[in-house]
């Protein structure tokens, strides 16, 4: 059964919607199994409410390399006569409202990924700018139980390239981390060797996972899986197409030696729960930028936690999607890690909180009003290519 949805009431009026587009390159590029980022996009949304209270949120956008423009124009274009001047008795009504009303466009139009990606930034932006109205930070506004430490959470380093990786893997060990991804599926023997001396690099105490990126075929997932546990890892993540029926992932999940991990790439808490139920799947990664924001994330986030399963939010994009990806950790709980980019991001590290840093592989959030985040634009001016509503 599906975890009831959010019940809390913030009404609130959008007065005025913005969106900025900003790029930097990417030195070296970001390679996936499946293509390589030359540059970082992110997508920007700013909401600002009827009595001057505004809040910022991020649109997943890194592919296709043209779709943080395209994804800006979505939320100006499609979201925006929706959601501007209008009384919202929540943030969760709104993103329910929005979803319906792009339904049959989405459709029509084939953009279900893209209209879902723009509602997310907005949703994230609306929440934020709710929780600085509130004067309390978005973890605890969201309901963290009273805990030592609730606002601090695990962080793992990720998008660790395939050529010499253990450098990269050092370099951020000396910055406070002690969890790494390393990116596979750029041949058997080479993602063998790669883990191997990540293994040899790290020590037996650091936490390895590994990320295929949806590149393998289903017996070679099952062989890999074989082959690559023995070097304790973590978790084996998305070793599958996204879109490869449950009872393959199924069958995966009971004969690998280690965690399956997917939810990347999944819409719609429906999809979700078939990944739990009918996938198997031991770990759990929403993108709210990709999906759902706060709003579609936290439901299906609590049924995770009630289902025994780990809650590890992907992310891969500027700092805003990542500190809101830290705070729904931080509100939820539970066992899991937050991913960080490990390449270099300046739309990652000027989008961050101030006083923001990884000790012993934990992150411990602000007492700051929302997000805690204020985008210094002036020193963003030299990235925004392109913004709108402003």
């Amino acid at each position: 059964m599906l975890s009831p949805p959010m019940t809390q009431d913030h009404p609130f009026q959008v007065a005025k919607l913005e969106t900025f587009v900003l790029r930097v390159p990417a030195d070296p590029p970001v390679r996936t199994s499946f293509g390589i980022m030359h540059d970082r996009p992110a997508v920007l949304v700013r909401v600002t409410d009827t009595d001057g209270h505004r809040g910022w949120g991020e649109v997943w956008c890194n592919f296709p390399a043209v779709g943080a423009e395209h994804r800006a124009r979505l939320v100006d274009s499609c979201i925006r006569p929706l959601l501007c001047d209008r009384a919202w008795p929540s943030p969760a009504a709104c993103f329910e409202s929005l979803s319906a009303g792009v339904r049959i466009l989405a459709i029509q139009s084939g953009e279900a990924g893209p209209l879902a990606h723009a509602i997310a930034g907005v949703d994230t932006a609306i929440w934020d700018m709710v929780a600085r109205r509130a004067g309390q930070p978005l973890w605890k506004l969201l309901g963290a139980q009273d805990r030592p430490g609730q606002n601090t959470i695990q962080v793992y380093t990720s998008g660790i390239n395939p050529d010499r990786p253990e450098r990269v893997a050092q370099a951020k060990a000396r910055e406070g981390y002690n969890a790494f991804k390393l990116k596979v599926g750029f041949g058997d023997r080479r993602d063998e060797d790669n883990v191997r001396a990540l293994r040899d690099a790290m020590g037996p105490d650091a936490t390895l996972m590994v990320d295929a990126n949806q590149a393998w075929t289903p017996s070679q997932a099952a062989e890999m899986a074989g082959r690559l546990a023995a070097y304790g890892l973590e978790w084996l993540e998305e070793p599958l197409p996204a879109d490869t029926p449950w009872e393959t992932w199924r069958a995966l999940a009971a004969k690998a030696p280690l965690r399956i991990a997917a939810g990347e790439n999944l819409r719609g808490a429906e999809s979700f729960q078939a990944a739990i139920e009918q996938g198997g799947i031991a770990v759990i990664q929403p993108d709210l930028g990709k999906w759902g924001g706060f709003s579609g994330c936290l439901p299906v986030v609590r049924n995770v936690l009630l289902r025994e399963r780990w809650y590890c939010p992907h992310w891969l994009g500027g700092g805003v999607g990542l500190t809101a990806s830290m705070h729904l950790k931080a509100a939820v709980g539970g066992p899991g890690y937050v991913e960080v980019d490990s390449n270099t991001n300046p739309l990652r590290d000027l989008l961050m909180p101030e006083g923001h840093a990884v000790k012993d592989g934990m992150v411990t959030l602000s007492d700051a009003p929302g997000l805690g985040v204020e985008p210094p634009m002036a020193r963003l001016a030299p990235y925004v290519v392109a913004s709108h509503g402003a």
